[in-house]
């Protein structure tokens, strides 16, 4: 660090904030301290610094054993955001989140000298679990709620279905079917409450749910009973996969979409642009919110104030897409 510094007629200490990609450094300055790097071949000692610092180049990360794309999504934007700022993850998942399956990942992790931890499990019994984090170390919650006193990072969730509702009302439907997703989950039973609130604002009426489990089965199960009922012109399902068998089951009985049916999602997959027709979601941002789960953990270590509880909130937005349109002409559901 002592040769780079001196190759770029900086300090000591501004190498340092460059290489911990510290925001305080002008860019001029930085793209001088990099090319610098560069130049002499210099790589940092993790070890070392991990001496230096009491800090491994490490951070933890437990999730829910799952392959929904959601949690997955999450994770893959947490590693990244972790190895922009110079560290790997170590990573262990739980087939549930209970506080003896927490406490046994926890104390795993603490055993490998994680320097914070980062928890994605976005599940009803997640909450009474949490009590099992020491006092003392780093962590972010992903998905929490907001009265669980952890940091956390979370998706308005409400918002998202409110926007799905309404935008399926302002077309015209008189009302909006939703299939939701596991009652245990905290996302489905948000998106139950942002599509009821837009719902009762509207004057419209509130049907009863169908309970899906997030997969394109139950979507194509909840599907053809819905593809009986004329009265049903609008749907949302609380995410794509299960629009994705709503669609396959509504083509089977003969109701086009969007002419006869309209369908939202949410989640905005990659592959919702392709489905048939293309679907209308609601989009996540889970690359900004891996980016903020790391920063707020960066700036607990940073600080060392691991009881002050911040909650970041994120917004997503409505992606428009052919699988939705104005109820047909005078027939059902005008």
């Amino acid at each position: 660090m002592t040769d780079v510094a001196r190759a770029a007629s900086v300090s000591h200490q501004t190498v340092s904030r460059v290489l911990n990609g510290h925001p305080n450094v002008r860019p001029a300055t930085r793209a001088r301290v990099l090319a610098a790097i560069e130049e002499l071949g210099y790589r940092p000692n993790l070890a070392a610094r991990a001496l230096a610092t009491g800090r491994s180049n490490s951070l933890g990360l437990v999730t829910l054993n799952t392959t929904l794309y959601g949690p997955v999504a999450t994770l893959y934007a947490v590693e990244q955001a972790a190895r922009s700022r110079g560290y790997s993850l170590q990573i262990t998942s739980v087939n549930s989140i209970d506080r003896d399956s927490l406490s046994e990942s926890i104390h795993r992790l603490v055993q490998q000298s994680v320097a914070g931890l980062i928890i994605i499990a976005p599940v009803a019994t997640r909450d009474s679990a949490l009590a099992a984090l020491p006092p003392d170390l780093p962590a972010v919650v992903v998905e929490a709620d907001p009265q669980s006193g952890v940091s956390a990072v979370t998706v308005d969730q409400r918002a998202g279905a409110y926007l799905a509702t309404k935008h399926l009302l302002e077309l015209g439907h008189r009302t909006v079917v939703h299939v939701c997703g596991p009652r245990d989950w905290i996302e489905a039973r948000e998106r139950v409450e942002g599509w009821r609130a837009a719902l009762e604002e509207a004057g419209a009426e509130v049907p009863g749910v169908i309970v899906g489990d997030w997969s394109a089965r139950s979507g194509y199960d909840a599907g053809r009973v819905l593809g009986e009922i004329p009265e049903v012109t609008a749907v949302f399902a609380a995410n794509d996969t299960m629009a994705l068998g709503l669609l396959r089951a509504l083509s089977e009985l003969g109701r086009a979409v969007p002419s006869q049916v309209s369908v939202v999602g949410f989640d905005d997959v990659a592959e919702a642009a392709f489905f048939t027709p293309p679907l209308t979601s609601i989009r996540q941002d889970f690359a900004e919110m891996g980016r903020r789960s790391v920063d707020l953990l960066m700036r607990q270590m940073d600080t060392g104030l691991v009881d002050r509880v911040e909650h970041i909130e994120l917004t997503p937005r409505l992606v428009l897409r052919e699988s939705t349109a104005p109820p047909a002409g005078d027939g059902a559901g005008r």
